[in-house]
């Protein structure tokens, strides 16, 4: 690992990984909280369609997934607030809609389909200088998202209650909405893009386990996020495994370790 921190692939890999993982660490007790799991689950699929769109206009896929992403995060959330259909009813139309738009625009550019490999499973190493400062950019623009944490975690905990308040509670779904869509398309050079809802969900649902408010459940999930990007890639360079596994098997691993202390505790 010392050696490896000589190069410079490396060092923007570790940088990228580590920002990526305070933007998970510090959304994922949102999303375990408001039960948004599937949500990101959809919304990868839409950023799978926006990098195939990338693949077959032969540009860079990122820079199409963002964009599109973030387009069907909106959609779901209007789709939810303005009509009587349910919210996972509407992330599974814009689910089904993302993976058929992703095949035919795969189908139409078989000539880069091995490029796309990279981002299904992750390619950490392969961190450019434009993606370093994407993400960059995106931890610097989490900063504005601070002052909103009070009233978005008082409605994530009691929804009726902050509506009651006049919290705009609605503004503030459209801005976690989308501020998921970009972290998750961002996210994809370190997980990859199957892998990439787990990055949002695990070191969430582990603080749940061990953490009694939502401030220290916020608090220990971004430990948690760090800790296994350090320790994902230092199982990548040592077992010469994709950046993306290793960083969600890890996730899994102190999961496993939250839930064997949460089980001799009494779940407490």
């Amino acid at each position: 690992m010392a050696e490896a921190l000589g190069y410079p692939f490396f060092q923007r890999a570790l940088l990228a990984g580590l920002l990526v993982a305070l933007l998970s660490g510090f959304l994922s007790p949102f999303v375990v909280q408001r039960r948004l799991s599937f949500l990101g689950d959809g919304l990868a699929h839409a950023a799978f369609a926006g990098v195939a769109l990338g693949l077959f206009l032969r540009g860079e896929p990122l820079w199409f997934a963002l964009p599109f992403t973030f387009l069907v995060a909106m959609a779901i959330t209007f789709v939810k607030e303005r009509t009587e259909l349910s919210e996972d009813t509407a992330i599974g139309v814009f689910f089904a809609l993302s993976v058929a738009l992703g095949a035919i625009f795969l189908a139409k550019a078989r000539g880069y389909v091995g490029d796309a490999m990279g981002y299904l499973f992750g390619s950490l190493l392969a961190v450019g200088p434009l993606d370093l400062l994407a993400v960059g950019l995106m931890a610097l623009l989490a900063l504005f998202f601070l002052p909103l944490w009070g009233p978005v975690a008082y409605a994530t905990l009691d929804r009726e209650l902050a509506l009651a308040d006049r919290v705009p509670v609605v503004l503030h779904d459209y801005l976690l909405s989308g501020f998921l869509a970009v972290s998750l398309v961002l996210a994809v050079k370190v997980v990859g893009l199957i892998l990439v809802a787990a990055f949002l969900v695990i070191p969430g649902a582990a603080a749940r386990l061990l953490a009694r408010t939502f401030a220290g459940m916020t608090l220990l999930s971004l430990l948690l996020a760090l800790l296994s990007t350090l320790g994902g890639l230092f199982l990548s360079l040592a077992l010469d495994w994709p950046s993306g596994a290793s960083v969600v098997l890890f996730q899994a691993l102190l999961f496993g370790l939250a839930l064997a202390k949460a089980g001799l505790s009494g779940g407490k």
